[in-house]
């Protein structure tokens, strides 16, 4: 359930009370901070027993008190109440009533008869409840101006919060400092800056994120402002005892200090560690002394490592630790870590099983194309080009490569075996008769880009030659 200022404006933008995880209004039964639920409100009372006429009143960020109401006077719970304040009246909304409010009283220790009981005055008005609402509409201003003249004053502390009283003649700034505070010229400012009535209130970290609220790291209201009112003192060694990591931005709350949180499973963690030996213990064994490192309190599993040889450790079950610290009672020796570790059987875990018909996730995807590797089409397109290059410049190997001459046909590729063999048959017998016929004859094999570079350079020196003769001769006529 929500109240009307939980709900969206015209534009769709959530409105919104403005308190952190809780409902600031009061109008929601589920978002009340400390609420208590009535579970005796549908039961009558003995006969000739009159009610109790003790309320709980409930006023801003669960701040509660007992107030007293006239006999005649009908009241129950959720009506909005105008109560005695100090001075004029204040307006609250009663959170409890009948027989449950002597055990809160008793829980708190006040007495019916005590003087912080007030009295309620009356119902409220219409006028009551918007003077009431106005002067909450000016507490969030009122704590801006207040922090700026706090900061010129250079004061060393924080003001947290500000609840106006419900006649809006009184206001009460509620801060936090960690040493004493001279607020004297403090409390003119303010007085003379909003024309009220100033009461400074003092409190501690957890009070004022109990007042101020919030969503923990577990994801869930705060407790102390939800159901949490005593504060108990927390140390480090109940995380100690939990095997928890001392790192305090994982043991902090919102408030800075250690959580109240540590304290709830402490008990049943030291119910636990009775049975466990003390961590000092030195283990005994064949192969030399070991120490503790670590444990497992639920599983009941203890790590211990040998001083000599730090860098492994053995797993032990609680059984095995304790039948060894016998044995060395008894002045003798366990059997090495290694024969007890053995003796463990690690259970596996079992991991996640599909139980829709074991279906792929990318059953409806395009199947992807296999990447070829680029890096070994380069080296293997390099090595070709070098080869080629080292071909080039070595004549004699492109000779046997060397594609034929314009003259010249090509000898057509025999499909079939036999036909090689006759083709090579006749070749070899037209070579043997052109022997015969000139022996003096080179075959056609020798006919190489050497010989033929040969025969060039032959015919270049001839032709070099017939021209120097030439030469000589013309330069003898001209002499003549």
């Amino acid at each position: 359930m929500g109240c009307s200022s939980c709900s969206t404006n015209k534009n769709g933008v959530p409105k919104g009370c403005k308190s952190n995880g809780n409902c600031g209004t009061g109008t929601c039964g589920s978002g009340n901070k400390l609420a208590v639920f009535d579970w005796l409100s549908n039961m009558t009372l003995p006969t000739g027993e009159a009610r109790f006429n003790i309320y709980e009143v409930r006023f801003k960020n669960g701040r509660k008190h007992f107030y007293k109401s006239n006999p005649k006077m009908r009241i129950s719970m959720g009506d909005v109440v105008a109560v005695e304040g100090s001075p004029g009246h204040d307006i609250g909304i009663v959170s409890l009533a009948g027989e449950l409010v002597k055990v809160q009283m008793k829980k708190r220790k006040v007495e019916q008869d005590s003087e912080d009981v007030k009295k309620i005055y009356r119902k409220a008005t219409q006028k009551d409840i918007d003077v009431w609402q106005n002067a909450r509409d000016r507490e969030l201003e009122t704590q801006r101006k207040g922090r700026e003249i706090i900061s010129k004053l250079g004061l060393k502390m924080k003001l947290s919060d500000v609840e106006f009283q419900g006649d809006g003649n009184k206001a009460t700034f509620y801060y936090t400092a960690d040493d004493r505070v001279d607020f004297r010229q403090l409390i003119r400012d303010l007085a003379s800056a909003f024309s009220i009535r100033v009461e400074m209130k003092q409190v501690g970290m957890r009070q004022e994120a109990a007042r101020l609220g919030g969503v923990g790291s577990c994801g869930r209201e705060l407790c102390c402002s939800t159901w949490l009112t005593d504060f108990r003192k927390v140390n480090t060694a109940a995380a100690r005892y939990q095997q928890l990591s001392l790192n305090p931005l994982k043991l902090a709350g919102q408030c800075g200090k250690l959580k109240c949180c540590l304290n709830f499973e402490l008990d049943s963690y030291l119910d636990a560690l009775e049975s466990f030996p003390k961590q000092d213990v030195v283990l005994k064994t064949e192969k030399g002394e070991a120490a503790f490192v670590k444990m497992d309190i639920f599983k009941k599993l203890l790590w211990y490592t040998y001083k000599e040889e730090k860098m492994k450790w053995f797993k032990l079950s609680l059984d095995q630790v304790t039948e060894i610290i016998e044995l060395n009672e008894g002045n003798e020796l366990g059997s090495p870590l290694e024969d007890y570790a053995s003796e463990i059987e690690e259970e596996v875990e079992v991991s996640f099983e599909n139980v829709v018909g074991q279906d792929s996730l990318t059953r409806f995807d395009t199947p992807k194309k296999p990447r070829r590797n680029k890096r070994r089409r380069r080296n293997q397109n390099q090595k070709n080009n070098s080869n080629s290059n080292s071909n080039q410049k070595s004549p004699s190997n492109n000779s046997k490569k060397q594609a034929p001459k314009q003259g010249q046909k090509q000898r057509p590729r025999p499909k079939n075996t036999k036909q090689a063999n006759n083709q090579e048959k006749n070749s070899n017998q037209k070579t043997q008769q052109n022997k015969k016929r000139n022996p003096n004859r080179k075959p056609d094999n020798q006919n190489t880009p050497k010989n033929n570079n040969n025969k060039q350079n032959s015919n270049q020196r001839r032709n070099n030659k017939r021209r120097n003769n030439n030469g000589n001769k013309n330069a003898k006529t001209n002499k003549q």
